[in-house]
């Protein structure tokens, strides 16, 4: 029950990143004004707006207009439940489950804007920063270790940085999601993050190529392989490190 209780957490908070990242791009408030169609503009009413539920029995259209509403909500909405009780999983209720919860909130925000818009904004970075500092501090008065978060952070934006120096083909908002998502992971899981975030990068850029849906000239959002790959770290990097190393030894 604990566990459904914890999906059921993750689909709402889902259902609320769904408004971050439709309403952050346009400049608006995440709370002001009420949730509404994006074609008729009417007010969504309460009961059409239980995550997942509301979609399936709406059929994915508006009630009042008939519009065709984004398959995007409900597949955020199930994508957060499914990593929240993944991490629920993973690490019980814990300080540690809450730090990642909170970090993949903020990353499923930031890579879904830069998928669709390629921008990073920094009313999106600044709050992960200071979260992650917050749980920094938490964490040490526990007994955690400080310096993995700092050598993280350092190391992971000094990575994408200086690629971004040498060969121009990364933005700075990579580097700052980087640089936010150690601050949650440490030195360890920041490699694993960065070496997933690559792998998943170049195989798709490839594959885009190969099947002519690109050129190596066009530009690809890297934002959403981070995020990814900060989930995939969090959930995951521990084991995935182990393997690996066993693997080479």
């Amino acid at each position: 029950m604990l566990l459904f209780d914890v999906f059921v957490l993750g689909l709402i908070v889902g259902s609320f990143l769904n408004v971050c990242i439709y309403r952050i791009p346009k400049g608006d408030s995440i709370v002001y004004p009420h949730s509404h169609c994006t074609s008729c503009k009417s007010k969504i009413k309460w009961y059409d707006m239980i995550p997942v539920i509301s979609y399936i029995i709406l059929r994915g259209r508006c009630r009042n207009c008939g519009g065709r509403i984004s398959i995007r909500y409900p597949i955020i909405e199930l994508a957060t439940g499914v990593v929240f009780a993944a991490l629920f999983l993973k690490y019980g209720l814990t300080l540690e489950f809450v730090k990642f919860a909170v970090l993949a909130s903020f990353v499923i925000v930031i890579g879904m804007i830069d998928y669709y818009t390629t921008d990073v904004y920094t009313v999106t970075i600044l709050p992960g920063i200071a979260a992650g500092i917050f749980f920094i501090i938490a964490g040490y008065f526990k007994g955690g270790d400080l310096l993995t978060f700092i050598y993280g952070a350092l190391i992971s934006y000094g990575l994408i940085a200086a690629i971004i120096l040498m060969t121009k083909g990364m933005g700075w908002g990579d580097a700052e999601i980087c640089l936010m998502c150690s601050l949650f992971l440490g030195l360890k899981l920041s490699i694993v993050m960065l070496f997933i975030a690559f792998v998943s990068g170049g195989i798709l850029g490839t594959l885009l190529v190969l099947f002519k849906k690109s050129s190596l000239k066009s530009a690809i959002s890297f934002g959403p392989f981070i995020s990814g790959a900060a989930i995939f770290a969090s959930v995951f990097g521990r084991n995935f490190m182990d393997w690996y190393i066993a693997s080479l030894f």
